[in-house]
């Protein structure tokens, strides 16, 4: 083999072990961004703990894929918009699979329309979900984790460009993670903890499908004038979990949504 070829292929071989020996919790693991960022971290060598909160069955689905990949992993039940639990489940995905390194808060709900539908109730389960969730578990995990820990939080491109009526509630839950996460930066750095936050575009899942009803209008809103998928999302979030002098910082995968 040529030196070229022999450095390429130590670079592969450091690249899958990026997070070989680490542990990492993915809350909403079980579909979606959450299920692509579970396996992407198993793939760089990651123990990966799966948080849900109804798919019992596709958060064991996404177990077996990262035990099948070599790596430990566990499924456990938290519902974010549960105060206790929020901070519960981190604790069990320490203990169960020895130390916590990574903590991936993809957790969320989406409630859209009008100022005036939307009830006191819609406003609660939103921020106690997609913020006070957040707050919860990432102040949790901040018991556990060591040096060189990880806070990776999945927001949304609606959080730096509204494009239309509709938005006011989750825009406001997704902008506020910014603040959270620039918090946090600041608060753990001094123990060599990062925090930082990706902001998707449309993604190609379930619960927003690259075929859906609205999908022509999202994708047009794009630079690239397509759906993103969920393993391009996860890329970044991988490439995060090892980079170690970047916090505090938002990162777009969103086609240009933004541009």
């Amino acid at each position: 083999m040529t030196s070229q070829g022999t450095s390429r292929a130590t670079s592969r071989t450091t690249s899958q072990a990026t997070l070989h020996g680490k542990v990492a919790l993915v809350t909403g693991g079980s579909r979606g961004i959450g299920a692509a960022t579970a396996l992407r971290l198993a793939r760089e060598g990651a123990d990966v703990a799966v948080g849900y909160v109804n798919g019992k069955e596709a958060a064991e689905d996404v177990v077996r894929a990262v035990e099948a990949l070599g790596r430990r992993g566990v499924a456990l039940r938290a519902d974010a918009a549960d105060a206790s639990a929020s901070a519960e489940v981190v604790d069990a995905a320490a203990e169960a699979l020895g130390r916590l390194d990574v903590l991936v808060n993809n957790a969320g709900v989406g409630v859209l329309g009008p100022l005036e539908t939307l009830s006191l109730e819609d406003v609660d389960r939103v921020l106690d979900i997609n913020v006070r969730g957040v707050f919860l578990t990432s102040r949790a995990a901040s018991a556990w984790l060591p040096e060189g820990g990880r806070i990776i939080t999945i927001g949304s491109c609606m959080a730096q460009r509204v494009p239309g009526p509709g938005g006011t509630l989750y825009a406001m839950s997704k902008a506020a993670l910014a603040g959270l996460t620039k918090a946090l930066a600041r608060e753990l750095g001094g123990r060599g903890i990062t925090a930082n936050l990706v902001l998707p575009g449309p993604i190609d899942t379930d619960m927003n499908p690259a075929d859906g009803p609205h999908a022509e209008g999202q994708a047009a809103m794009t630079a690239l004038g397509r759906y993103g998928t969920a393993d391009e999302v996860a890329s970044m979030v991988a490439y995060l979990a090892g980079a170690t002098y970047v916090t505090g910082a938002e990162f777009s995968v969103d086609g240009g949504h933004a541009a």
